[in-house]
């Protein structure tokens, strides 16, 4: 294991649980750890830290080797920042302390090569909350904290571990936001565990998908999600996250245009500086396809397509992924159709076509 970028492999039995899991990861960005519970997730999150000691495991970060058949770095000598579910800040010291504990000693000092304490408040929204104790914090103010903590340890790799899964829905919201402005920021990588894929399409760039204590796959998340021999392009909530770029905004209609690989969006939304990046969120099932050009319609997206590749979903219901542009060199999108459709239309892999999409969602802001 060498080179930029994360390399992890950990195989051995945790009491009855297997665990044989292994996949690289890149040096800057958010990678998700995706799968439902108890596949493992967690444990691949303690053998990186050094919690857990698997008899064969090895780790690598930015080509220095943690662990090996030779080497075993204890956690202390880790450079990591862990964020747990609960927040776990000490009652007895208010949040300014509790930022500091265990920070380094210049982080109050500008350094434009880390990211500093005032600038950590900001991010995080909690300026006016230095001075309390984090008895008088809600459970989204306490897990900000938490996270700003673990970020003036000034760590090389920040590990997130379920941190939202013990807020309710509406503190969910509330924090991601946050989250999203730290991805923007941040310049170290993230290793962020979720069971939760809203949480995972709105922060991560890269996805590791697991199931009973493997790996199922690993890549870029949109290549993941528009995979049809992958269970999440099959599952009824089935999108494609993309990267956009805004182009302009028309205030007569309030509308946002923006450009992704092979096509051109307008979405309702708030004005965006003109070369601002924005994530978006197509669904499966907000796409239909045409065979030729409609002349008028209400919705306001469609986009030249080609068929890609389809999977049946039961007897009546399949998946078709959709490369956008006329050259087949753009961003793939999943639609959800039914049988009869397909057959109507005549539809076939390789044919072109036009999307319509119907609605699109933009990651918080």
């Amino acid at each position: 294991m060498s080179g930029a970028g994360i390399d992890v492999a950990f195989r051995g039995n945790l009491g009855t649980f297997q665990l044989d899991a292994a996949f690289r990861a890149p040096a800057r960005g958010v990678t998700g750890l995706f799968g439902p519970s108890g596949c493992g997730k967690t444990a691949v999150l303690r053998c990186i830290a050094g919690l857990t000691r698997l008899p064969t495991g090895a780790c690598a970060v930015d080509g220095l080797t943690w662990q090996s058949d030779t080497t075993f770095l204890p956690t202390w000598r880790r450079p990591i920042g862990y964020v747990f579910q609960e927040a776990s800040l000490f009652a007895h010291l208010s949040v300014r302390r509790n930022l500091l504990y265990g920070a380094r000693s210049d982080v109050t000092r500008k350094n434009d090569a880390d990211i500093g304490f005032d600038e950590v408040v900001d991010l995080l929204g909690i300026d006016g909350l230095l001075e309390r104790s984090p008895r008088h914090l809600s459970g989204g103010e306490r897990q900000r904290v938490a996270i700003g903590r673990a970020l003036l340890s000034r760590p090389r790799l920040l590990l997130m571990d379920e941190p939202l899964s013990a807020l309710d829905r509406a503190t969910k919201d509330e924090i991601l936001p946050f989250l999203e402005r730290l991805h923007d920021r941040l310049s170290l990588p993230v290793i962020y565990v979720s069971h939760d894929m809203m949480e995972i399409e709105h922060l991560a760039d890269h996805l590791v998908l697991m199931r009973a204590g493997r790996v199922v796959a690993s890549g870029a998340l949109s290549e993941l999600q528009g995979d049809p021999n992958l269970p999440l392009a099959t599952s009824r909530d089935a999108a494609v996250n993309l990267d956009a770029i805004v182009v302009e905004h028309d205030p007569a209609y309030g509308l946002l245009t923006l450009d992704v690989e092979g096509g051109r969006l307008r979405v309702p939304a708030a004005p965006h500086r003109a070369g601002t990046r924005r994530r978006l969120r197509i669904a499966a099932g907000d796409v239909s396809l045409l065979v030729e050009p409609q002349q008028s319609s209400s919705i306001l997206n469609a986009l030249p397509a080609r068929v890609a590749a389809r999977k049946p979903i039961g007897e009546n219901e399949m998946i078709v992924v959709l490369t956008l542009g006329a050259n087949d060199a753009g961003a793939r999108i999943l639609a959800r159709i039914t049988r009869r459709s397909w057959e109507t239309l005549g539809l076939r892999e390789g044919m072109d076509v036009w999307a319509q999409v119907k609605g699109v969602s933009l990651a918080h802001k």
